[in-house]
């Protein structure tokens, strides 16, 4: 018998037993230790989810499952109990991206590059936004995410990571001090930055985050709201079908400007029109600007990235010099 054979049924009784008992007594009773990647939520409270599942084993099939009998993943447990109906959390928070650091970043230097406490006005406005937004998916966040007291936390990552701490530096994500360089060293455009990511989400853009980065200039330093926002906002869709277009009247195919690479040539029908449209002068430069064909490129996926794999991007002529 395997995890198949548990019914929605079968975790509302182990509940009941997990109540009864206390968590930590219920565990410690079948040998499970406390859950480190997802907490299974009930009427407004946790309970560990491997546990659970494999306590509920015994209410239809005799025996418990030991904690080595089975993982507790994503692809196992989680599944199951969400096919059940029931909700599942992580315990662990997603990674700070990008662009909340680089809100994160902007307090911090307003503060003359000191760590705020989770009391301060600053600190409690940023938790609020973040937790407004639509960067990450709700099912991906744990309890905590985001809170005065982590976004605080960050604020501090940060600091310690200024070239002048004299301290040891917390570990927090490479980001930190990537981000907060850029600010000391180009304060004026990372401010702008900053305003343009909080502006998108003020303004309600949670939908963005589910815009895929599909032709979009994903690796660009002003972040994915802002890559997203453009996508969602900005972008004229008939632009890049027009300058697929001339591209076949020019050259009788649909081509890499660069190295060449024709997908509908390798992959057949699958691959017919398939091209990213690269901006030669980067969209945070230019501002906002009317678009001619002339000032795009066609690029293979491999191309594009490595135009925007390090700062300064490279230009279309350095790329091409490279290959």
């Amino acid at each position: 018998m395997g995890l198949a054979d548990i019914s929605a049924d079968d975790i509302r009784t182990t509940i009941d037993e997990c109540d009864s008992l206390g968590r930590d007594a219920f565990r410690d009773q079948y040998g499970f230790g406390r859950a480190t990647g997802y907490l299974l939520v009930h009427e407004g409270r946790q309970y560990d989810s491997k546990a659970i599942v494999g306590v509920a084993h015994k209410v239809s099939n005799g025996h418990v499952l030991a904690p080595a009998d089975f993982s507790g993943g994503e692809q196992t447990v989680v599944r199951l109990l969400k096919r059940l109906g029931f909700a599942v959390q992580p315990t662990r928070n997603p990674h700070w991206t990008r662009d909340e650091i680089i809100l994160a970043c902007e307090i911090v230097v307003d503060n003359d590059c000191h760590w705020i406490p989770a009391t301060d006005e600053r600190v409690v406005g940023l938790s609020q936004l973040l937790q407004q937004a639509g960067i990450h998916p709700v099912e991906t966040r744990a309890i905590d995410f985001r809170n005065p007291n982590g976004v605080a936390r960050k604020t501090a990552d940060i600091a310690t990571h200024h070239p002048d701490y004299e301290g040891k530096p917390t570990n927090g994500n490479r980001l930190d001090a990537e981000v907060l360089l850029e600010f000391i060293s180009s304060p004026a455009q990372m401010r702008a930055t900053a305003r343009a990511i909080r502006e998108a989400l003020v303004e309600g853009n949670e939908s963005l985050a589910r815009i895929p980065d599909v032709d979009s200039e994903a690796d660009a330093y002003e972040g994915q709201v802002l890559v997203r926002r453009h996508l969602a906002r900005e972008r004229d869709p008939k632009l890049r079908k027009k300058k697929i277009d001339a591209a076949r009247r020019e050259t009788g195919s649909v081509a890499c400007q660069a190295c060449g690479f024709d997908f509908a040539q390798t992959y057949g029908e699958r691959g017919a029109d398939y091209i990213e449209c690269h901006h030669r002068v980067p969209l945070h430069e230019s501002g906002p600007t009317t678009t001619r064909l002339n000032d795009l490129v066609l690029l293979c996926a491999n191309c594009h990235r490595i135009i925007h794999r390090k700062s300064p991007w490279l230009t279309f002529e350095q790329l091409c010099s490279l290959i």
